[in-house]
């Protein structure tokens, strides 16, 4: 089975911004509180950050939203079908 990074950076991307507008912060305050650039936390949110995700990011923007970090890792089953690519027979 292959995985679509794609669709994870994608998932991963839509849970910072969930998690940053229900905690009422703009990109700009994020990305204040973290040490990124509001570009860097954009791109993170839109699943387009130099194609892959630092771990140390993705603690940091917990630790700034106050969830822990593996929400933000967890998937439900629902979520984990959208990231398998067919492979050819």
């Amino acid at each position: 089975m292959s995985v679509d990074k794609r669709v994870v950076l994608l998932q991963v991307g839509a849970k910072i911004a969930y998690w940053r507008t229900i905690k009422g912060l703009t990109q700009a305050q994020l990305a204040s509180v973290t040490k990124l650039s509001q570009t860097t936390i954009s791109k993170l949110e839109c699943g387009s950050y130099n194609d892959n995700i630092s771990l140390s990011h993705v603690i940091d923007i917990a630790n700034a939203l106050k969830i822990d970090f593996t929400v933000l890792l967890e998937f439900n089953s629902m979520e984990r079908d959208m990231w398998v690519v067919s492979e050819p027979e």
